[in-house]
């Protein structure tokens, strides 16, 4: 019993949180709703950690058929992707404290973020896909509000668009539950997928591959993959920094975590494995990889680079998990958690330089390290590991993907990842570093005497250096991740 109020409690409690400040008319001030949503986040980031202690348990809330129950399940999986949000969320929201707290409609971003919240939990919790997809396009519903939080024309836009593309997206997806209720008798997330005892026709075979496919390409709208992703560019520059940051550190997971389910515990790797299917993935996430990295690099406005940057990484980890074996599996989860903490880093020192100063293009940076040098120091750590300079977090999971990619025996793609990635980690360096460069050493020719060093608050800090200390940590003592990556890869490779 314990177990399953435990599991609950972490969906519902920043769910009450949201109800309480949108409520009760006390919480309208700033400081009483600031101390609620802490509050919430917190004890959701505390029951989320009870649930990584205890043994798995499942859940059936209600049926909405014989064959189709919302059952919600504690698996390594979902723990794994859980504690991710839970962190995340927490940490982003402490900065926004700060950096919101001179927006208008603070309460309904509040609302928002943490109704978000709930729902991405129930989605990591999702025990089967019709649970999965239900808590998906909750997400998607509310999460479009941070987008549009401003309430400007190019918001509205902005968060049509992500709207747009993440339903179609998941529709796509959607052809998951009418083809394999068809065929298997069994909708619930197995490990090593439902598909591997029945008996199928060449027919069947051949209409299953071509929904895996489109169920790749759908969820892979909300993680940026190509040809899907054009909706982070236009939503990161326009929404506040940190709903950002949650969107590219840890929604953009959220796409990864439906493949993975899809492909991982539906319709399992050997169904998938050396087919056409496993090729285009490839090739797509490659393509995505590069593009994106190649956009970033010749983009000036400082959010947008960033937002380009996401759909670059993000491939990463699809490239990995496409090439369906397990060093390349463990590469693909590391970077989940790394690209997570590393451009939350990189969003919030956005949002710190844009809420300060009011810049937005990286040609105003020139000597920003002397007028806000932790925010910049923040910055440069987070840069260098995505660039994946050792011995940072970056380069252990970079490591990873690339000798998966080596291992997987199967010319020209064994060989073209790794080119892709050192090019694309080439132009991670030009599109990052080069601030750097010009925040510190700005040159000779610059006026020193106009500087005029800038108050960096704490809660803008804090969460930064936090988050900061972890890829450093993480880069040097991996261990702890590794092993309980080994455990999931033991279960479904």
């Amino acid at each position: 019993m314990i177990q399953e109020v435990l599991m609950f409690g972490a969906i519902l409690i920043p769910m009450i949180g949201a109800l309480i400040i949108g409520v009760v008319p006390i919480f309208k001030d700033d400081k009483k709703r600031n101390i609620c949503i802490f509050i919430s986040l917190v004890l959701t980031l505390f029951i989320v950690i009870l649930n990584c202690l205890y043994g798995d348990v499942s859940v059936t809330v209600l049926r909405l058929s014989e064959k189709l129950p919302i059952l919600f399940k504690k698996d390594l999986m979902s723990k794994w992707f859980t504690m991710l949000c839970s962190f995340m969320w927490l940490m982003v929201g402490v900065f926004s404290f700060e950096y919101i707290k001179h927006e208008e409609n603070r309460n309904r971003f509040y609302i928002f973020y943490l109704l978000t919240l709930g729902a991405i939990l129930g989605l990591g919790f999702a025990g089967n896909f019709v649970t999965l997809y239900l808590c998906f396009e909750f997400m998607t519903f509310l999460s479009m509000p941070l987008v549009l939080h401003s309430g400007t024309k190019e918001a509205i836009q902005a968060a049509k668009k992500y709207l747009y593309y993440s339903i179609f997206g998941a529709s796509l997806g959607l052809l998951n539950l009418f083809f394999i209720s068809y065929y298997s008798p069994i909708l619930e997330f197995l490990p090593g997928g439902v598909l591997n005892n029945i008996s199928l026709t060449q027919n069947a075979h051949t209409t299953l591959l071509v929904v895996s496919f489109l169920s790749i390409i759908g969820f892979g709208a909300k993680a940026g993959m190509f040809p899907l992703h054009a909706w982070l560019p236009t939503a990161h520059p326009v929404a506040p920094a940190p709903a950002s940051a949650v969107l590219s550190g840890v929604i953009t997971k959220a796409g990864v975590l439906c493949i993975i389910r899809t492909v991982y515990y539906l319709f399992g790797v050997d169904f998938i494995r050396g087919t056409w299917v496993q090729y285009a993935w490839i090739i797509l996430a490659l393509i995505t990889v590069f593009m994106g990295s190649m956009l970033a690099y010749n983009e000036t406005i400082f959010k947008k680079r960033l937002a380009y940057s996401s759909v670059s990484q993000v491939s990463y980890i699809l490239f990995g998990l496409a090439l369906l074996n397990k060093i390349a599996f463990t590469g693909a989860m590391l970077h989940m958690y790394f690209h997570s903490l590393i451009k939350d880093v990189l969003f919030l020192t956005a949002g710190a330089i844009i809420y300060l100063t009011h810049k937005t293009n990286v040609k105003d940076f020139k000597a920003m390290g002397k007028r806000m040098p932790i925010v910049m120091w923040c910055f440069t750590i987070a840069s260098l590991s995505l660039i994946g300079i050792p011995p940072l977090s970056g380069f252990i999971s970079k490591w990873y993907l690339c000798v998966g990619s080596l291992s997987l025996n199967i010319q020209p793609y064994a060989i073209l990842g790794p080119i892709v990635l050192i090019i694309s980690a080439l132009l991670t360096a030009g599109y990052l570093f080069t601030i750097t460069i010009n925040a510190f050493f700005p040159g000779n020719d610059f006026d020193y005497n106009s500087l005029e060093k800038i108050k960096e608050p704490k809660l803008m800090t804090i969460p930064m250096i936090i988050l900061t200390i972890l890829i450093v940590l993480f880069g040097l003592y991996p261990h702890g991740l590794l092993n309980i990556i080994n455990s999931i890869v033991g279960t479904i490779l």
